[in-house]
């Protein structure tokens, strides 16, 4: 693979990136590209990185940025908001489709965790995306925090993300609160973070809870029909516990698109290592996956061109 830093702009903040090519890719000539988008702390160097260092060895030019506010990526430190996010996610589009060596009828997105509802959210408002891959994500936040507290944690949670929105109101700032105060990691995940995320560069800053204000609000699933006809390719552990397998039911249910349930035999993040099977195996399915919705979008392309 090889490794190419880069950035681009997001709504004025300048985001770090890198660009992953191939080896053997062919010169000349337009190539499918993917923009593959990490989860909550929304960091380049670890899930995109790992997802690119397979993919492009499938043919596959991809993307992978950190998100603003994270890593050395412009932007407020500890200001997480999804529908920002969001925006980060269709600007990295743009930036893809800019180079000459991209086909842009064959750009698709790829979203781990917190990043699979973004991926969803951001193709729903471009319209022009040939294929979607949510994996291991929660699709409506409400339901996913009550699925994770109990009753009176979730009161609590409430209470506090309102006292919040008066403090900004009032007084211009959200507090500051430790990385995963309303996000709270299941054993098996919580090991994996400590052994696997804890020493990547950025990672563990504290959030703003105006963060958990901005799960509450999502609801992906009331507009996941809205991405048809994109094909959508949902992949989920079918014992996670972080998020729970029934996120990715309930989304299947509701979309309309073309559309594929993958079951993985693992929880949140156990196979994401890049030489396990299970990871291997899910990147064979995500090439299927994107081989198909490419074809169809150069089809229909050449369709409405005739």
């Amino acid at each position: 693979m090889i490794q190419k830093d880069t950035a681009f702009y997001s709504e004025g903040s300048r985001l770090e990136a890198t660009l992953y090519y191939p080896d053997d890719l062919a010169e000349g000539g337009q190539h499918p590209a993917l923009v593959i988008n990490s989860g909550y702390q929304g960091f380049n160097e670890f899930y995109p990185k790992m997802f690119a260092s397979r993919m492009t060895e499938r043919g596959f030019v991809c993307l992978g940025f950190d998100y603003r506010g994270m890593a050395d990526s412009e932007g407020e430190k500890g200001r997480v908001l999804i529908e920002e996010q969001v925006q980060d996610v269709r600007n990295a589009v743009t930036f893809m489709r800019s180079h000459e060596d991209i086909d842009p009828r064959r750009v698709g997105l790829i979203g781990w965790g917190m990043g699979a509802a973004n991926v969803i959210l951001a193709a729903e408002k471009a319209g022009d995306i040939a294929g979607v891959a949510s994996l291991n994500g929660f699709y409506d936040g409400e339901r996913w925090l009550k699925s994770i507290h109990t009753y009176d944690e979730f009161q609590k949670i409430v209470a506090e993300v309102e006292e919040d929105r008066t403090n900004r109101v009032l007084h211009g700032e959200s507090k500051l609160a430790d990385t995963f105060v309303h996000y709270p990691l299941d054993p098996a995940t919580g090991d994996y973070v400590q052994k696997e995320l804890s020493q990547v560069y950025g990672f563990g800053h504290p959030t703003r809870l105006q963060f958990t204000e901005s799960i509450l609000d999502l609801k992906v699933q009331n507009v996941v029909a809205n991405l048809a006809p994109t094909p959508l390719f949902l992949g989920h552990g079918e014992q996670n516990s972080l998020h729970p397998y029934d996120e990715a039911v309930s989304l299947y249910a509701s979309a309309a698109s073309p559309k594929t349930l993958y079951t993985i035999p693992g929880r949140h993040n156990d196979f994401m290592f890049g030489d396990h099977p299970e990871f291997v195996l899910l990147c064979d399915r995500l090439r299927e996956f994107f081989d198909g919705a490419f074809d169809a979008s150069a089809s229909c392309a050449r369709t409405v061109s005739a």
